[in-house]
């Protein structure tokens, strides 16, 4: 336990037990307080205090917008700590097979609010980040967990099914706001049944289908196709969209290529570098989203072969 957070809870009157409820991908720490006088989830980002401004000031901008936040009771900048409302223990995860519709129809809600919020000054998802994300792939999953090099032909298949990819993201409107982890582990269910968003703190500015994508694609729940298709297109409806169906889908598909190509890599990087190795379990999800929807467009043809010759470790 950070003695350093302990000292600050009893500078600001909080006593009682820390009970550790869980840690993220990040170096960020999570407990929940208890006491006849206290409760709360204590963040303790001590490790990676440059997220708390960001946390609290995106928890503003979302709050402003109309979505369901955990309330910040008090925060500390410079020791990384943040004081929040107990949200329970309940997410998306652990509900959504009761009432697929009622659940996604809340979280589609949330996310069209979502996509109102304050922009101003958050960094853009532009092709050169959106480069840079698909690039772990080839490093981390390709390289340091499977370890295979790859062969001049084949960096360019990479590079050129990269370019395309980034194109088509492009293509579609940007300018939204995007939490960029808008998925069933961080969305949850407070003691009145709201969908409160959680984990924001990475926002950027981008493409409208990538929080669809990363909540109808997610990589730790699996939705039927005709469902994720469904969804999505009602979306669209939802923003008022004047597009096609083939041609948003065709936006959502390549999205979540870009997405699912940069979860391999960072899956790969938590357990190898951050010795996380209960994220390895997620590679065959996510890796069956990339050949399937990479399946279905021709250009992609000899990257999906490409990826298809590696195998994942038993």
């Amino acid at each position: 336990m950070n003695k350093k957070l302990i000292k600050w809870l009893d500078k600001i009157g909080c006593h009682g037990t820390l009970e550790a409820v869980s840690a993220d991908a990040s170096l960020r720490k999570y407990y929940r307080l208890k006491s006849s006088m206290h409760s709360g989830i204590i963040m303790d980002a001590s490790e990676q205090k440059e997220s708390v401004a960001p946390f609290v000031e995106i928890e503003h901008r979302l709050y402003e917008a109309g979505v369901r936040v955990a309330k910040i009771n008090t925060y500390h900048l410079k020791k990384g700590f943040v004081f929040m409302e107990d949200l329970g223990n309940t997410h998306l995860a652990d509900v959504v097979k009761d009432d697929i519709e009622l659940y996604y129809g809340k979280a589609l809600d949330s996310l069209i609010k979502m996509q109102h919020a304050d922009t101003e000054g958050l960094p853009l998802y532009d092709e050169a980040f959106l480069r840079f994300e698909m690039e772990l792939m080839p490093e981390w999953y390709l390289l340091q967990y499977l370890g295979v090099t790859l062969q001049p032909k084949e960096l360019e298949i990479l590079s050129t099914a990269m370019t395309t990819i980034t194109n088509e993201v492009l293509a579609q409107p940007q300018e939204v706001f995007v939490h960029r982890d808008y998925h069933s582990r961080n969305l949850m269910f407070g003691c009145t049944d709201d969908l409160v968003v959680i984990d924001y703190q990475d926002a950027r500015v981008g493409a409208v289908t990538y929080d669809l994508v990363s909540l109808l694609r997610d990589v730790y729940i699996e939705l039927e196709s005709h469902d994720v298709e469904r969804f999505a297109l009602h979306f669209r409806d939802m923003k008022g969209l004047e597009v096609d169906d083939a041609t948003f889908m065709r936006w959502f598909d390549f999205m979540g290529l870009q997405r699912h190509i940069k979860i391999l890599g960072i899956f790969a990087r938590l357990s190898i570098r951050d010795h996380k190795e209960g994220y390895l379990k997620n590679i065959p999800l996510t890796l069956k989203y990339i050949i399937d929807i990479g399946a279905k467009y021709p250009e992609l043809s000899a990257f999906i072969s490409l990826l298809k010759k590696t195998k994942i470790p038993s």
